[in-house]
């Protein structure tokens, strides 16, 4: 193992891996890939720490606008929610990370990639399969599964030993991942779910939904084919949407997450996230497909959600079974086009109305009012027809006949 890509973030674990593998790979060379989904990082500041810790060369890939276009907005268009709750924040971000490793390493000649998942995690899987996919041959170290190092407090004691700086406090080490799509917060007293998270110290993105505006505030989206394209009438790009939306639903206290979830290896852990941006754009999503959609079409993507977060979630991003559920769900967005406005509202997001030139809601059938498209008396007869099974099964019951 001579030249060695490795996933790095700057944060704790990631800045004890580069002298660990210079200390345990004799003469290898570490090259340090940063793949800038819209994190909140200073990535000056993390060239020359990546560097000063050992590193022969700092590599930084700008893949937000491809993150949202390819990844985000395919598990927006098919609603898919981990668990009911977790909107896969991380999740969706690690099989891009993952391929922006395996190009580096091909175009740098290297013969092995390293990342900075734990031996418990999800994360490990998601980046593993992501690079089975494209280089199969590639040598992958997963310094978690090798070395002594048991917890985070040892990780800043190996840094304290050797004099290097620690990029995180003690009494704030969270495990944290970010990017454009949401923040999540693992560890300290999160461990322990009968704890309520100490969000006064630990939101970064969001307000407490108490600590909102006494006053609600009004947003209007517009969707193309399922597709974000305009904020309150104006076109916007994708990065700017989402940022946007991070400060809109930020500040309105939107998005924050408490869950206990089953991981992929098979035991439950606890985090907090925050999606303020996504879960105002699965919102208006959502309630522009109820205008849009029928209701078997309804039905059966809502089943094909479950399968895509599970997808997602298990780092199966690319496989053909997703693939083909993508293109499922590409083909129901052909008529999900037109505009939502939400009223936001200390942590709540309330319908102020949607419309589509796709709508399949007809008020002359909705209304109270009787129309000449439908007749009450036609009821009766689909009423038995439709309940016809259980007509003949209380009679068998009951010993009679039609």
């Amino acid at each position: 193992m001579n030249k060695i890509v490795l996933a790095y973030s700057g944060g704790l674990d990631t800045t004890v891996i580069i002298p660990w593998l210079k200390e345990n790979y004799e003469n290898c060379e570490v090259i340090a890939c940063c793949v800038d989904l819209g994190q909140s990082a200073d990535y000056e500041v993390i060239k020359k720490r990546a560097l000063k810790t050992g590193a022969k060369e700092v590599v930084v890939i700008d893949a937000r606008e491809e993150f949202m276009n390819d990844y985000v907005f395919p598990m927006l268009k098919a609603n898919a929610i981990y668990e009911e709750k977790y909107l896969l924040g991380t999740s969706i971000a690690r099989p891009l990370i993952a391929k922006k490793l395996v190009d580096t390493s091909l175009a740098k000649g290297a013969d092995s990639i390293c990342h900075g998942a734990t031996g418990k995690g999800n994360d490990q899987i998601r980046f593993e399969l992501t690079i089975r996919a494209f280089a199969p041959q590639m040598n992958i170290i997963a310094p978690w599964r090798l070395w002594d190092i048991k917890s985070r407090e040892d990780a800043m004691e190996y840094l304290e030993k050797r004099g290097i700086e620690i990029p995180s406090r003690k009494e704030q080490s969270y495990s944290r991942d970010d990017n454009i799509l949401h923040l999540s917060h693992e560890g300290l007293e999160l461990e322990d779910p009968v704890n309520e998270p100490d969000y006064k110290s630990l939101l970064q993105m969001s307000v407490r939904p108490e600590d909102a505006p006494d006053k609600s505030e009004y947003i209007e989206l517009e969707f193309d084919r399922g597709i974000p394209v305009k904020l309150d009438g104006k076109a916007i790009a994708p990065v700017e949407l989402l940022d946007t939306l991070n400060k809109i639903g930020g500040r309105n206290g939107v998005g924050i997450t408490d869950l206990v979830e089953n991981r992929v290896v098979g035991m439950k852990s606890r985090g907090v996230y925050e999606t303020p941006g996504g879960t105002i754009l699965y919102a208006a999503h959502r309630e522009l497909e109820r205008l849009c959609l029928d209701r078997k079409t309804t039905a059966f993507k809502e089943q094909v959600a479950l399968e895509l977060a599970d997808l997602i979630y298990a780092g199966q991003w690319f496989t053909p079974l997703r693939e083909a559920l993508s293109a499922f769900v590409d083909k129901t967005q052909e008529t999900v086009t037109g505009s939502v406005k939400l009223r936001l509202y200390k942590g709540n997001i309330i319908l102020a109305g949607s419309k589509s030139p796709n709508s399949l809601y007809n008020m002359e059938l909705s209304s109270f009012t009787t129309g000449e498209l439908y007749n009450h008396k036609d009821a009766e007869g689909f009423i038995k027809l439709f309940g016809l099974p259980m007509t003949v099964r209380a009679l068998m019951k009951q010993g009679k006949t039609l």
